[in-house]
């Protein structure tokens, strides 16, 4: 139990996330059923790191885009860093935006129609973030989750070894059974849809590459650990690969085309937030914001999961 009270923080990320997951709003009441508050108007750990603002300040994420295969040239040379701080909820959603812009999508043609061939599977490195996150050891002060993307791998680091002491290198990571560091905050990620109870996180991981037409044994996801960290390692399935395919990079995307696509989802899904959004086109929520009010003619009408999306012809 810590010190914070109730009233003195928002939970905006984890009304928003329950909602879109269940259809059903979130009360204040339910904080104490699910493990974040007492009945005395206290947080627990697991919400202080659940709140907007955690005021957990080792609850920080690290995101770094380096300039070839290590960090020998420091992150003066890297192409891209972040650091990312507050509720768990926003590191998810950062964290996979920060790999969505910073790893590029190649395609080839088919007879029919065209393939798609990532450099990283979503669906895994979804599942490694946040599985850093819900089993990390937050009794590691001065710590925090990093993600670091090479030009042939992504690397996802938590402070703290696996709970029972092994190393993973060591063992089947098929075979290994679910134990929860923090089983609060993992319950919370079940109930939000972030993760299954019967933790096939390791199994996620690696059938989520071994499904794409690109993959290799060679490009097979591993694991490390030792006592202090655990360490997942995603290779780049188009590393190494002859670059005579065409590639779309998404932060790259000249206005007008984004302009297009922006309304293009929209008009798929009039509800969408501008955080997916920018999660779908590889941008920041904010570049979004700023093009639907440089477009003029799109407005979101009404408040809340309530609104929605209205585009209008340009007079």
């Amino acid at each position: 139990m810590t010190l914070y009270r109730v009233e003195d923080y928002a939970f905006s990320k984890l009304r928003e996330r329950y909602k879109k997951w269940t259809g059903n709003s979130f009360d204040n009441k339910d904080l104490v059923s699910f493990g974040l508050a007492d009945e005395g108007g206290f947080l627990t750990n697991a919400g202080a790191l659940i709140a907007d603002e955690s005021p957990i300040r080792w609850s920080r994420l690290f995101c770094t885009r380096w300039n070839g295969l290590d960090k020998s040239g420091g992150t003066m040379d890297a192409l891209d860093d972040a650091e990312y701080s507050g509720s768990v909820l926003s590191l998810i959603e950062n964290g996979e935006a920060f790999i969505k812009r910073n790893a590029r999508m190649m395609w080839r043609k088919t007879p029919n129609s065209r393939e798609e061939l990532p450099e990283y599977v979503e669906r895994s490195y979804h599942e490694a973030l946040v599985n850093a996150l819900a089993h990390r050891d937050y009794l590691v002060y001065g710590s925090e989750v990093h993600i670091d993307i090479y030009d042939d791998r992504l690397e996802i680091y938590s402070p703290g070894g696996m709970p029972d002491g092994s190393m993973i290198q060591d063992r089947d990571p098929l075979t290994v059974p679910s134990t929860r560091r923090n089983p609060v905050l993992a319950d919370v990620f079940n109930r939000l849809g972030y993760m299954e109870r019967k933790g096939s996180g390791f199994g996620k991981i690696l059938n989520g590459y071994k499904t794409q037409i690109n993959y290799t044994e060679d490009k097979r996801p591993t694991f490390r650990s030792d006592r202090y960290q655990f360490t997942v390692i995603m290779p780049n399935l188009n590393y190494g690969v002859p670059q005579d395919v065409p590639q779309r990079v998404p932060q790259d995307v000249p206005q007008d085309d984004l302009d297009a696509k922006i309304l293009a989802l929209i008009k798929k899904d009039n509800k969408i937030s501008t955080e997916k959004l920018g999660m779908a086109l590889g941008v920041s929520y904010k570049t979004i914001r700023r093009h639907i009010k440089a477009m003029g003619n799109v407005h979101y009408i009404g408040r809340g999961f309530s609104g929605h999306w209205e585009i209008h012809d340009k007079s």
